[in-house]
C-alpha cells in the first residue's frame, strides 16, 4: 500500500472515535501526543501538533508534535510571517494549498516540505488565545472545514488540559516555595499545640537555638523558654481564645529572653500566631536573635557600598566568540591569551586607542580559574588625581573632606577575582608605590586607616603608551613596570591585519542591521576596497562606529558608507589588495563563524558548552543553519 493510500482520511464518525479512544485515558504529556497522532492519523495528513504561546505573544512552543510517522521533539517558532498568526490572532484559518507561496519567510514549511495547512485558536475563559491546534501536509488539503471541524472539538479538551497541568505545576510551586520559604528562612520558626509540643523546627532555629530539629520535635517548648517567657506563652493561649486572629508582637522594647540547647541566654524580638489544623489550634512562634540581627544589617550596609561598585564597573564577561578575525596577528594574540589565561600572573596589555585591550583583558578573565568572581574595571586616566588612591584601595570616615563614610576600594572589590587598571600609565608617582606594595605583599590599608587588609587579585594592565619610554624618563616605577610587564601581550592595530577588515565589516553590519531593522546582504566591492585601505587610526572602534551609521544611511541590500565617513583615497591604492577588495558574500562569513565555534566544542551543538549556546541560538536553529550553508562535520574535518 502507498504512503498516499496508508494516509487517507478516516470518515468523520471513525475520525472523532479513533482520536477519543486514543485520548480518552490520556492525561498531562501523553495526552498531547495521543492527541496529536491520532489527528494525523484520523485526517491523513503528515504533520499535527499542538502549541502554546509564549507570554511576550512572539513566538509559540509545541506541546506534541507529530510529523511522518513519529513523535518529534518539540520546537519553538516566531508567530510573525507564519500561517499559524491569523490561529495566534483568534481566527481559525484554512490553506489548501500553495502554503510556501503564501509565506515565503517561513523556512520551516520548506524543511517540511508542506503544501497545506488548517489551525484552530485555543481559548482560555476569558477568551485570549493561549495556544493553537493545527494540522499540514504535504498534499492538497481541500476539505478543510471537515479538518476545522474535528479541531474544534478537541480544542476546549486541550485548552482544558493545558489549564489544569498550569494548575498543577503553580500549586507544586507554591507548595515547594512555602517548604523553601520555611527552610531557608533567615528567622527561627517553630510551631506547637496547646500541649506546648513542638511540631515544626525549621532550620534557622537549628542554628539560634543550637538544638537539631530531630531533638526538639516532640518535646516542650518550655525548655527554650525563660519563666517570664512562659507566662507569656500561657497568656497569649488565653487571648487566642477571645481573639483566634490576633498576632501578638514583642519588640526589642521588652527585652524578651529565651534559652538555647547549651544553656546560653539571648534577647529575642519575636511573633506569635495562631491557625487552625484539622480542627486543631497550631500556633506559630517567628523569632531571631536581636544582636545578630544588628550584625546583619552592619553586614549588609557593607554589601551595599560593595553593590554601588559593582553595578558601575563590572560587565557581561566576553569570549573568544566574540573577538573577530582570522589573521596571524591575531591568532598568535589569542594563542597568548590561551596560554596565560590559566595562571595567576600578571598581564600587561599593549594596544593602541579601539584595538579592544579590556576585550582580551575580558577573555582572560573569563578563562581562568578565577571566572566566578568579579572582574573589577579601574580606568585610571579616567580618575581625579586626588581620589586615585581612594578609588584604588578604599578609605575610611572622615579620612578627608566629603569622606562621611567607610568606602571599599577596587581591590578589596575584586578579592578573589581580577583587576584591570585601564591605562597604567596614567597613575601618579605616589599611587604607583602603594600599587607595587598591594602587588609585592598582598597588602593594602584604606586611605586614614590603620589597618591592614588581605587581598588575593590578579592584576591586568593595559597601556597606549610607551612605559619603557616613560621609566627612562622617570614618570614611571621601573620595578612597578617589572611586576606588571611579567606577561606582555601586544594587540596589532587594524592596519596591520587588513584581511580581517572583511570578516569584522560583516560581523557588525550583521549586528547593526538586526538591532535597526535593515536587509543589508552585501558590502560592494568599491565599498570594501576604500574600508580596506583606510588607515584606520581609531582601529576597530572607529570600525564600527563608520560600520553603524552606514547601516543607518544605506536604504536598500548594499552597504552604503558616504564618501566624507572616510577620507579620500587614491584610485591606485585599491588594486594593491584586490583579494581583500571584494565582497564577501553575508553567508560565506557566516559559515565560516559557525564552522569556527563548532571546532571549539568539538562539533557539539546542544547543552551549556555546545556551539548553540555559545552563537546564542536554539539548537534546532543551529542545525537547520548548518544544514542550509553545507556544513558537514566530516568535510570540515577532512579540510
Amino acid at each position: 500500500m502507498s504512503d498516499r493510500q496508508d494516509r487517507q482520511a478516516l470518515p468523520e464518525d471513525a475520525a472523532l472515535r479513533t482520536i477519543v479512544e486514543g485520548v480518552e485515558s490520556a492525561t498531562g504529556e501523553r495526552f498531547f501526543a495521543s492527541l496529536v497522532e491520532h489527528l494525523a492519523v484520523a485526517l491523513g495528513v503528515q504533520y499535527a501538533f499542538v502549541s502554546e504561546l509564549s507570554d511576550d505573544r512572539q513566538r509559540f512552543r509545541t506541546l506534541a508534535l507529530w510529523g511522518r510517522g513519529a513523535l518529534l521533539d518539540n520546537l519553538e517558532f516566531p508567530v510573525a510571517g507564519t500561517p499559524c498568526e491569523a490561529v495566534l490572532n483568534g481566527e481559525m484559518s484554512h490553506h489548501p494549498e500553495r502554503l510556501q507561496e503564501l509565506f515565503p519567510t517561513d523556512r520551516g514549511l520548506v524543511d517540511w516540505g508542506v503544501h497545506s495547512y488548517c489551525g484552530v485558536p485555543l481559548l482560555d475563559a476569558g477568551g485570549t488565545v493561549v495556544g493553537h491546534l493545527a494540522i499540514l501536509d504535504d498534499k492538497p488539503m481541500p476539505d478543510g472545514t471537515r479538518g476545522l471541524a474535528v479541531m474544534r472539538i478537541f480544542a476546549a479538551r486541550v485548552r482544558a488540559e493545558i489549564e489544569r497541568l498550569a494548575t498543577e505545576a503553580a500549586l507544586r510551586a507554591g507548595e515547594e516555595r512555602l517548604r523553601h520559604i520555611i527552610a531557608s528562612a533567615s528567622d527561627g520558626i517553630l510551631s506547637y499545640g496547646d500541649d506546648l509540643r513542638i511540631q515544626l523546627f525549621n532550620a534557622a532555629a537549628e542554628r539560634i537555638l543550637r538544638c537539631p530539629a530531630a531533638e526538639a520535635i516532640g518535646t516542650s517548648v518550655d525548655r527554650f523558654a525563660m519563666p517570664e517567657g512562659l507566662e507569656r506563652v500561657r497568656h497569649a493561649i488565653e487571648r487566642f481564645k477571645t481573639e483566634p486572629d490576633a498576632l501578638i508582637f514583642v519588640g526589642e522594647a521588652d527585652a524578651l529572653r529565651a534559652r538555647r540547647a547549651d544553656g546560653s541566654v539571648f534577647i529575642q524580638e519575636a511573633s506569635l500566631s495562631r491557625c487552625e489544623v484539622g480542627g486543631r489550634p497550631l500556633y506559630t512562634v517567628i523569632f531571631r536573635d536581636l544582636e545578630e540581627r544588628k550584625n546583619a544589617a552592619r553586614e549588609m550596609d557593607e554589601l551595599q557600598r560593595q553593590n554601588t561598585y559593582l553595578r558601575e564597573e563590572i560587565r557581561s564577561v566576553h569570549n573568544f566568540e566574540e573577538i573577530v578575525g582570522a589573521s596571524p596577528t591575531l591568532r598568535r594574540v589569542l594563542e597568548q591569551v590561551d596560554l596565560v589565561a590559566t595562571t595567576d600572573s600578571s598581564v600587561l596589555i599593549y594596544g593602541e586607542t579601539g584595538t579592544g585591550k579590556e576585550l582580551i583583558a575580558r577573555a582572560i578573565h573569563a578563562r581562568s580559574g578565577r571566572k566566578a568572581r568579579p572582574l573589577v574595571k579601574v580606568n585610571c586616566a579616567a580618575l581625579p588625581a586626588g581620589l586615585v588612591e581612594s578609588e584604588l584601595f578604599g578609605h575610611e570616615k572622615g579620612a578627608f573632606t566629603g569622606a562621611t563614610e567607610r568606602r571599599i576600594g577596587r581591590f578589596e572589590l575584586a578579592h578573589g577575582g581580577t583587576i584591570f587598571l585601564d591605562e597604567v600609565g596614567e597613575l601618579p608617582p605616589d599611587v604607583q608605590v602603594k600599587l607595587l606594595r598591594v602587588l609585592q605583599e598582598r597588602e593594602l590599608e584604606r586611605v586614614g586607616g590603620s589597618q591592614t587588609v588581605k587581598v588575593d587579585v590578579r592584576v591586568i594592565a593595559a597601556t597606549n603608551r610607551d612605559l619603557p619610554g616613560a621609566v627612562g624618563a622617570g614618570t614611571f616605577r621601573q620595578d612597578l613596570y617589572y611586576r606588571l610587564n611579567v606577561f606582555p601581550v601586544t594587540l596589532p592595530p587594524l592596519r596591520e591585519r587588513p584581511e580581517d577588515i572583511p570578516l569584522l565589516m560583516h560581523y557588525f553590519v550583521a549586528r547593526y542591521a538586526a538591532k535597526i531593522g535593515r536587509r543589508i546582504s552585501r558590502v560592494p566591492k568599491e565599498t570594501m576596497g576604500r574600508l580596506v585601505a583606510y588607515a584606520w587610526p581609531g582601529n576597530v572602534r572607529e570600525l564600527e562606529n563608520v560600520v553603524e551609521r552606514a547601516v543607518i544611511l544605506s536604504p536598500g541590500p548594499d552597504l552604503v558608507v558616504a564618501p566624507e565617513a572616510l577620507p579620500a583615497i587614491a584610485p591606485e591604492v585599491l588594486p594593491e589588495r584586490p583579494a581583500a577588495a571584494d565582497a564577501v558574500p553575508l553567508e560565506r562569513v557566516e559559515r565560516a563563524h559557525i564552522v569556527s565555534v563548532l571546532r571549539r566544542t568539538n562539533w557539539r551543538v546542544d547543552g551549556p558548552r555546545g556551539a548553540a549556546r555559545l552563537l546564542n541560538m536554539h539548537p534546532s536553529t543551529l542545525r537547520s543553519r548548518m544544514q542550509k550553508l553545507g556544513i558537514r562535520r566530516s568535510e570540515e574535518q577532512a579540510s
